[in-house]
C-alpha cells in the first residue's frame, strides 16, 4: 500500500515539473503540505522525493527544501533520437556537443540575421539579465536567447536541433539552490550575462570569427562550471 502511495505522489509531482505547473528553479511544496493535501505519512514524502531526485527532477537542499530541475523534453520529438539528459556525465556530454553546433550557428548568424532577428536576440538577453532573482524565469530567457541565435542562423536545421532538446539543454547548477552560496550563484550569473553579451556583440558587428568564438567561450565555459558546481 506505502509502495502505491510513494508512486501516486511521485507520479502527481512529476506531471506538475513536466507540464510547467511547477518551474525549473521553484521550490516544491513542503513536507508537511505534501502530508496535509495527499493524506500520506512523512515517510511516503521522503521516498517520492528520492524517486524525484534518482530521475533528475528534484534536488533537495538539507533545511532549504527540494526544487525542480529541468525535466526531459517531451511531445513528438521525444524518443525520436532525443536523449534524455539526467545524469552528470549526460550534461557533460550535452555541453561538448553544443559547442560544436552552436559555435557554426553565431557564426552563420552573424553572416546571415535580419535586423528582427537581432531584436529578438537582444530580447531574449534583456530578459535573461533580468532574470537574476527568477531561477526558472532566467533558465527559460537562456533557452531563448540560444534558440534565436539558431533562428537567425538562416539554416533550419539548427532551430530544429535546439527545438528538439527543449529547454533541457540549459542546466540549472545546484550552486543556485545551496545554502551560502548567494555570492558565487551571482558571481556566476554575471559571468554568464557577459559571455552573452559577447555573443550578441559579436553577431550585431557581423564578425563570424568572433561570433564563433565567443559561443564556443561560453559554452566551454559552461561546461568547466558545471563540472565544478555539480
Amino acid at each position: 500500500m506505502s509502495r502505491n502511495l510513494t508512486a501516486d505522489l511521485a507520479a502527481d509531482l512529476r506531471t506538475r515539473i513536466v507540464d510547467g505547473a511547477i518551474q525549473p528553479g521553484d521550490k516544491l511544496p513542503s513536507e508537511n503540505t505534501l502530508i496535509n493535501e495527499f493524506g500520506v505519512s512523512r515517510t511516503v514524502v521522503r521516498a517520492a522525493l528520492t524517486r524525484l531526485q534518482a530521475e533528475g527532477l528534484v534536488e533537495t537542499e538539507r533545511g532549504r527544501g527540494s526544487f525542480a530541475l529541468t525535466p526531459p523534453p517531451e511531445g513528438p520529438t521525444a524518443g525520436q533520437g532525443t536523449r534524455s539528459v539526467v545524469t552528470m556525465e549526460d550534461r557533460l556530454h550535452l555541453l561538448e556537443f553544443r559547442i560544436g553546433v552552436e559555435a557554426e550557428a553565431a557564426a552563420l548568424a552573424a553572416r546571415n540575421h535580419t535586423d528582427r532577428q537581432l531584436r529578438t536576440i537582444l530580447k531574449a538577453l534583456e530578459e535573461f539579465t533580468a532574470g537574476v532573482e527568477h531561477p526558472a524565469h532566467a533558465m527559460k530567457a537562456d533557452y531563448e536567447f540560444h534558440r534565436a541565435i539558431a533562428a537567425a542562423s538562416g539554416n533550419p536545421f539548427y532551430s530544429d536541433c535546439l527545438a528538439s532538446l527543449g529547454q533541457t539543454m540549459i542546466a540549472m547548477p545546484r550552486t543556485r539552490l545551496m545554502t551560502g552560496a548567494e555570492q558565487y550563484a551571482r558571481d556566476h550569473f554575471d559571468q554568464v550575462v557577459h559571455e552573452h553579451r559577447s555573443i550578441y556583440a559579436a553577431i550585431a558587428e557581423g564578425d563570424e570569427s568572433s561570433s564563433s568564438a565567443a559561443m564556443r567561450n561560453h559554452l566551454a565555459n559552461s561546461r568547466r562550471r558545471f563540472r565544478a558546481g555539480r
